[in-house]
């Protein structure tokens, strides 16, 4: 087994040799600004490490690895469309770079370029990688929509929210971890556990990541923070704070959320004050923790080597103490 370091290196080195150079180069160079721009790569080295895991070389895995990971980026150059977000990753959107229509264009290309990569496997499990990666994209696109609607509905349940991030970002994670394992050839209840582990944490990843737009370090975090509260996102942070017993400020939240000033810093500030007064803050770092210890009690029943379980919880574990 490499570390996740060295998974992340290999990815990033195998993603550099598929640059592509081709014309038009309208169409191109905004895939590759995107895919340039960094991150986590938390998804493909989760598809490295479980296909080895299972005692498979990785490299037999890069190619789901990058799949996973254009289409993740493909994702988020239209969600930076829908949300008009300035910012990905400290950088310039691709859409503000360029403009809507190459963003739009350039996405759909990433999404074709995503499945081609599958080619590159046997038929048998180019089948069982198509099957999942079709099932995971639609769900992303119903937690987007989900998403969007949750704008304008003012009886969002929590319930309801925890749906929709499982749909927009944990199913990716899962099935990040199931490619892996398809790749191994692993058995069906291996793939259906290491889903499971995905899912939780991917829950949990989320949630954490509402988090940190509220409270996060602008200098570390790499988006705009607050942009869920300027564009009146009601995330478990939200909800929680609406939970509150006093009608006062139940009444302030709604009226802060129904709102576009101009002066967004000093509706940030307002809002993210609430959140601490309601301990809506608090309620969702519990959450976070509660998902991944879901997460790590998948893990206990897994049947593998528990140097490897261990691998995984540190991923895990780094995961939650990021800052970023």
């Amino acid at each position: 087994m490499h570390s996740i370091t060295e998974y992340r290196e290999e990815f990033i080195k195998y993603l550099n040799s598929k640059q592509i150079t081709k014309e038009p180069r309208n169409l191109y160079e905004p895939i590759t600004y995107i895919l340039g721009l960094g991150g986590k790569r938390l998804r493909p080295v989760l598809v490295l490490m479980t296909a080895e895991i299972f005692d498979v070389d990785f490299s037999k895995a890069l190619n789901a690895a990058t799949a996973i990971e254009i289409f993740h980026n493909f994702s988020l150059v239209h969600d930076d469309i829908m949300d008009d977000a300035p910012v990905r990753r400290g950088k310039t959107t691709v859409h503000e770079k360029w403009d809507i229509n190459t963003g739009i264009l350039s996405g759909d290309a990433m999404l074709i370029m995503a499945y081609q990569l599958f080619e590159n496997y046997e038929p048998t499990v180019f089948r069982d990688l198509a099957k999942l990666f079709s099932k995971t994209a639609l769900e992303v696109c119903e937690g987007q929509q989900y998403d969007v609607d949750f704008e304008t509905r003012d009886d969002v349940m929590l319930p309801e929210y925890l749906k929709m991030i499982e749909c927009k970002t944990a199913v990716l994670v899962a099935a990040a971890l199931k490619m892996g394992a398809i790749v191994a050839g692993a058995s069906e209840a291996s793939q259906d556990q290491m889903y499971a582990f995905g899912l939780n944490l991917g829950i949990a990843f989320q949630l954490q990541d509402d988090y940190l737009d509220v409270f996060g370090d602008p200098k570390t975090f790499g988006k705009q923070v607050g942009g869920d509260i300027i564009e009146n996102k009601k995330t478990y942070l939200y909800l929680k704070a609406m939970n509150s017993d006093s009608v006062v400020i139940t009444k302030e939240l709604e009226h802060l959320y129904s709102i576009q000033p101009k002066e967004s810093e000093t509706k940030v500030n307002a809002v993210r004050s609430i959140f601490i007064k309601t301990k809506a803050d608090i309620a969702t770092q519990n959450a976070i923790e509660d998902y991944t210890t879901k997460a790590f009690n998948v893990l206990l029943e897994m049947d593998i080597e528990q140097s490897k379980k261990d691998l995984l919880r540190q991923f895990g574990e780094n995961l939650m103490n990021r800052k970023v």
